[in-house]
């Protein structure tokens, strides 16, 4: 199948990145302002690099990845009416772009697929909240588990509000955690650590502890549990953190998600 792109941005490079290892092609991809990396691609003939859409063929596309942000997608969708016309699988990965303002802008017969990666999926480590629309068929599904496999693992929905709920918990989640090590490092220097040294430990343990987490099929809570020791050094910081972290987090994510609501 001829897959178009949509954009080549920080997500559309990492999908191109796992259709390369996966040897999906052909791949034609649209961006007016290609990096150096995919330039050399297009050189080398990996992909056809195009400025715009209206220089794609549409009867050649059996699916499009529009990976372009909601703002911009807002003024370019209409020129993807021919292409999502003809039939192809049109799969965005904009937030705040509902599958109504998609098919006003693709018509009522366009065949849609909401999708909500997150950056680890530039390593291939992510995951992809997914929700099909009415029309999509159980091939277009397996299709767009294939194409955005490329980038980690793949968690379908059943309702298309729920993608908001992904953008929130996952979409949104790696800045989370980052912001964690940020805090554990910080912490590190209060108790005596110099920051490199505190950086390096707060990033190993956090990479180390989300290693565990993917290999081990234990649950969060019997991991965290096999780590406390009663009346421990682990214990008397959970007895700090685990009364204010859960309800903390709850309202972020609960934040994240309002504003996911208000971009539609």
């Amino acid at each position: 199948m001829t897959v178009l792109l949509i954009g080549a941005g920080r997500m559309g490079s990492a999908l191109l990145k796992g259709w390369r290892a996966r040897k999906i092609k052909p791949v034609i991809v649209v961006e007016p302002k290609p990096s150096a990396e995919i330039r050399k691609l297009a050189r080398t003939k990996a992909i056809t690099l195009v400025s715009a859409p209206s220089a794609v063929k549409a009867k050649k596309i059996a699916a499009c990845i529009v990976a372009i942000k909601p703002q911009i997608l807002k003024g370019e969708a209409p020129s993807l009416a021919a292409i999502a016309g003809s039939g192809a699988l049109m799969i965005s990965i904009a937030a705040g772009a509902p599958v109504a303002a998609l098919q006003a802008a693709w018509g009522k017969k366009a065949r849609i697929i909401r999708a909500m990666p997150n950056t680890p999926g530039a390593i291939g480590k992510g995951i992809t909240g997914l929700y099909a629309a009415r029309g999509a068929t159980a091939a277009d599904k397996t299709r767009a588990d294939a194409l955005l496999s490329a980038l980690g693992q793949t968690l379908w929905v059943n309702r298309e509000e729920l993608i908001d709920s992904v953008t929130a918990l996952s979409g949104s989640g790696p800045a989370y955690v980052f912001h964690l090590a940020e805090a554990m490092a910080a912490a590190g220097v209060a108790v005596g650590l110099r920051p490199a040294e505190a950086e390096k430990l707060a990033r190993a343990t956090i990479s180390g502890a989300g290693a565990l987490l993917a290999a081990d099929k234990s649950s969060a809570a019997a991991l965290r549990q096999a780590v406390t020791s009663p009346g421990g050094t682990t214990a008397a910081a959970l007895a700090v953190l685990m009364p204010e972290l859960t309800g903390l987090m709850i309202r972020a994510i609960a934040a994240a998600k309002r504003r996911a609501e208000e971009l539609r």
